[in-house]
């Protein structure tokens, strides 16, 4: 599965390429550490919410630490999506990227 980190993703995204984070935490999780730019579909809803993506656009996963995200990417790339894991999850955007952002 591919993976890209926090800096990455801000590279990548102040390049210019087209990138959908997609944020699968649940809403608790979003108060207390939000990620701005994200779409927010929580885990749980990916099944019946995946027409809300793109499929022609690269999607990034984010949850916590990486390890829902990997799952709802492997299972996005088994449905024709472009899709990457973002290593460290929040967490690790939190601590490479963002400060402001609180881990929890």
């Amino acid at each position: 599965m591919p993976e890209i980190t926090p800096a990455e993703f801000i590279e990548r995204r102040e390049r210019g390429d087209i990138l959908t984070l997609l944020d699968v935490r649940e809403e608790w999780e979003l108060q207390i550490a939000p990620v701005p730019g994200a779409i927010h579909i929580p885990m749980d809803q990916i099944i019946d919410r995946i027409g809300e993506l793109d499929r022609s656009r690269e999607t990034i996963i984010l949850c916590r630490s990486g390890r829902r995200s990997l799952d709802v990417a492997k299972f996005l790339q088994q449905n024709g999506f472009q899709a990457v894991n973002l290593a460290g999850g929040v967490l690790a955007w939190s601590r490479d990227v963002d400060t402001s952002i609180p881990g929890y």
